[in-house]
């Protein structure tokens, strides 16, 4: 009888274990802690292990951990891998494997080089040894190619190194580590995290026509850290437009986004880095890492604009930690679960994100990272990796070029009725292929330093510097300026419009420094967004630059700030509508009539205008009510 009792006893516990790991901790995502290899080799001491899993578990909810087997030529051994894989099994998480192939990231992350034999064939075993613990393992960001030793120099031959490394990397990928690791455990799932410098990708062998459709899933990183204190100087928006690019590549694969606490001067940037990626539906949110986890957050984080009501909050967090952590001082654990569990009621509301869109062809480059800087002056961008001729309107940047077939393309999309913004990079790439054939408009080779802008009706605004940006060439009457770069009399484009068949093409000069898009007044920038959001896009921004809009296909869209200070911004719909109502705290806004402008003035017809007022680094969520 006792035995029947144990029995049924442990029967019931499974149960509850079971259930206790079928309970989701967040309704809209899932939460992961990516561990270094470090780590995991110091997880042999038993000690070390429940007290540090005991802060960061104290402060905020986690679904699944990754345990990376190598780093720097670092593996760590067996048993000290399977003793951390039935630790955080039995605590009720999903354990995945990783893998770092960097030789030493202190060397200026000296990778594996996939034609040295002897390294190559360290990488399959690694790849063998992690497959044969794990079920699902991702490489982190450095299955790239970044060596030119006298192996390379030879194998290279006169192809460029972009060429050689493509497909060194191609074989790599299947010789090395999927063939290798599904031979020894044919249900892994290998998944390719890449990094957030994707405009750089082919020079390092990073193929993302050919990884998506070969690995078993991909990953994104979308840190951005501080773009004045981190060495990158990513705009913010890049965490949400990334992860909506690759997932793009191959639909339903992109497993998730990443972030670490790199360059933080304050943690609402890290908060941001969260929630922006969850914004664009990632389904599984990864922080990197678990040493990062553990360390104590003071008042040194505290913004000088956390007094305000802010989207996040310093001060509750602060609460929570001293009511609910029972002394254990307060962590970047605790950061990323207030962040996580506020914002997922927001992601509840939301639906499939949409966008303007952005042709990047596979293995392009040209006016790097130009799509970020647009979100950041508010234009609700969505990069495809395919010409999005179903659109009435697209942006094109120099990066389209690499299609040989863009201007026909371009002039296809016209003749039927749909608008194209190209940017002067395109023009110049362009301009011996044809382009002019459509609009007779020239990329000069002169430069001209703006002091003033005028946008179209709303007149002259000084800048508070000189813009540099280049002069465009274009013929009285056939085409038209909507903004203009004034400076002692002269002007020259900045928004250009010319008439073709029956839509428009228009073209964007973009300054020399992108940053001077957000010294542009409210003025120009309003036009730069009606212009491109009003066949496409049911709401658009009015107001300065550093205020980003995020919309989605349920008429629910988001507006963050990424100022120190409040800003009020204007809501203005491309069609009829009723309100809004701010999701969060219920209130309803009523909207005035603004009437629509034409090149001529006034059309007669009405838009509804919303004026908002959004907190420092904080966001709004709003629906449309038609």
């Amino acid at each position: 009888m006792k035995y029947f009792f144990r029995i049924v006893a442990a029967v019931v516990l499974l149960a509850a274990s079971v259930a206790a790991q079928a309970r989701p901790n967040y309704q809209n995502f899932k939460v992961s802690i990516y561990t270094r290899a470090y780590e995991v080799q110091r997880m042999a001491d038993q000690h070390w292990l429940d007290s540090t899993w005991n802060v960061i578990s104290s402060q905020m909810k986690v679904d699944k951990i990754y345990l990376e087997t190598h780093r720097d030529q670092l593996i760590v051994d067996r048993p000290t891998m399977e003793k951390a894989i039935k630790f955080f099994k039995q605590k009720g998480l999903e354990v995945a494997g990783g893998i770092t192939y960097t030789i030493s990231e202190a060397n200026s992350f000296e990778t594996y080089c996939y034609s040295d034999p002897v390294e190559r064939a360290k990488a399959k075993e690694i790849a063998e040894y992690t497959a044969s613990l794990f079920d699902e393992v991702i490489l982190d960001d450095f299955f790239f190619h970044d060596c030119k030793c006298e192996y390379c120099i030879e194998a290279k031959g006169d192809r460029s190194w972009t060429e050689y490394r493509l497909e060194l990397m191609q074989d790599a990928a299947q010789n090395v580590v999927l063939g290798p690791a599904h031979a020894v455990n044919p249900k892994c799932k290998v998944v390719i995290k890449y990094p957030n410098w994707y405009d750089h990708f082919p020079a390092l062998g990073f193929d993302l026509d050919y990884g998506p459709k070969h690995f078993d899933g991909i990953y994104t990183g979308t840190e951005t850290r501080d773009a004045v204190s981190s060495d990158q100087h990513l705009q913010p928006y890049l965490g949400y437009n990334i992860w909506r690019y690759f997932d793009n590549l191959n639909p339903g694969h992109n497993g998730g986004g990443w972030v670490d606490t790199g360059g933080m001067r304050y943690i609402d940037r890290y908060s941001e880095q969260l929630w922006l990626t969850l914004f664009a539906k990632a389904p599984e949110m990864t922080l990197f890492d678990y040493r990062q986890c553990l360390n104590v957050i003071g008042e040194r984080y505290r913004a000088p604009w956390q007094d305000q009501g802010t989207s996040f909050s310093f001060d509750d967090m602060v609460k929570y930690n001293e009511k609910s952590a029972k002394g254990i001082p307060m962590t970047v654990a605790r950061a990323a679960g207030y962040t996580l569990e506020t914002v997922d009621k927001t992601i509840g509301f939301l639906g499939n994100p949409v966008g303007i869109k952005s042709y990047k062809p596979y293995q392009s480059t040209g006016e790097e990272f130009l799509q970020n800087y647009f979100g950041m002056i508010g234009l609700p961008i969505e990069m495809v990796p395919y010409f999005p001729e179903e659109d009435n309107f697209m942006i094109l940047t120099e990066q389209a070029a690499f299609d040989p077939d863009i201007v026909a393309k371009i002039e296809k999309q016209l003749r039927g009725g749909k608008d194209v913004l190209i940017t002067s990079g395109l023009l110049r790439a362009l301009q011996d292929r044809g382009i002019r054939n459509i609009v007779d408009i020239e990329y000069t080779d002169r430069k001209a330093m703006a002091t003033a802008i005028k946008a179209g009706y709303a007149g002259m605004t000084d800048t508070e510097k000189p813009i540099l940006m280049q002069q465009i060439g274009y013929k009285t009457n056939d085409s038209w300026e909507m903004i203009s770069g004034m400076d002692g009399g002269l002007g020259w484009p900045i928004l250009h419009r010319g008439l073709y068949g029956n839509a428009n093409l228009y073209v964007l000069v973009v300054p020399d420094n992108f940053s001077d898009l957000y010294r542009f007044p409210a003025s120009a920038l309003n036009i730069i967004r009606q212009t491109a959001s009003a066949r496409t896009m049911p709401v658009y921004l009015e107001g300065p630059a550093y205020v980003s809009l995020f919309v989605y296909d349920n008429d629910t869209f988001i507006v963050e700030s990424f100022l120190d200070e409040s800003v009020d911004v204007d809501i203005v719909s491309t069609g009829a509508v009723k309100g809004l109502t701010d999701l969060l705290s219920g209130t309803e806004l009523q909207g005035r009539v603004k009437p629509m402008m034409g090149r001529r003035g006034a059309t007669g017809s009405s838009q509804s205008s919303f004026t908002l007022t959004v907190k420092p680094h904080s966001y709004r969520v709003l629906r449309i009510e038609r």
